[in-house]
């Protein structure tokens, strides 16, 4: 089995969510595969340049260029893309705040100018090192951000971990389901579970998705006991309003 450094979080819902930090060797691999594309693009825009005949001022143009390329490439696809870059989707690794939230575009724009320190200013040895003696695998950048680099499950995992299986009626038609007896606090753990629960590793998974629907089954009449854990909190939610009831 593959050796991966690991991180429990509690969230505000009270769900303890089981994440897998990202190795340095991971993110090498996310870094390489961003280089390439940022060069390409960098590349593209020298083509233009010459193209356009910037004449004396070309230079100065490229740098700034070049500058924002390398800066703006990580934040546009941290914050608009969840945290995964195309490197980081290649390596299977995202960027989440601390607590498990999506990182938002102010710890993206501090995570990515601290990458000059990481990166050039200390000739590469920062970053790297700062990932192989902190608790939770974070370079500098990461530390002044307050941000980590996780592993996601790659979907053939997902897919092993959770076989599809033919719906019950009632997952069917959530509206056959009586939830009456569900509480608010019962529905915010539910939702917070289903909008996670592709960061978990599967046995956290699925040990998860068994304690709460064990927990909810006694006050939920009209599903099937036949429903997967994770199919009867998906028909709860729906429901309840659809909200959070995002498929496998």
């Amino acid at each position: 089995m593959e050796y991966e450094d690991r991180l429990t979080v509690a969230t505000p819902e009270g769900v303890e969510l089981d994440l897998a930090l990202a190795g340095l060797g991971s993110r090498f691999i996310a870094v390489l595969g961003d280089l390439l594309l940022k060069a390409v693009i960098v590349g593209l825009g020298a083509i233009v340049l010459v193209a356009t005949g910037a004449g004396g001022v070309a230079t100065g143009v490229f740098i700034a260029y070049t500058f924002l390329v390398f800066w703006l490439y990580d934040v546009f696809f941290e914050v608009l893309a969840s945290g995964r870059t195309p490197g980081k989707r290649w390596a299977g690794l995202r960027v989440v705040s601390e607590g498990g939230a999506p990182v938002g575009l102010r710890a993206s724009l501090v995570r990515n100018l601290v990458r000059m320190v990481d990166g050039p200013a200390s000739f590469y040895v920062a970053g790297p090192l700062a990932i192989l003696i902190t608790a939770r695998n974070q370079r500098l950048g990461d530390l002044a951000a307050g941000t980590l680099v996780l592993r996601e499950r790659r979907a053939a995992d997902r897919a092993a971990a959770a076989p599809d299986r033919p719906p019950s009626p009632a997952t069917q038609d959530p509206g056959r389901a009586d939830v009456s007896a569900v509480s608010t606090s019962d529905l915010a753990t539910i939702r917070a579970f289903l909008e996670r629960r592709h960061a978990l590793e599967a046995g956290a998974r699925e040990s998860l998705a068994e304690d709460l629907a064990s927990r909810l089954r006694p006050k939920v009449a009209g599903v099937s006991e036949e429903d997967g854990a994770e199919r009867f909190l998906e028909v709860v939610a729906s429901a309840r309003g659809g909200e959070g009831a995002t498929p496998s």
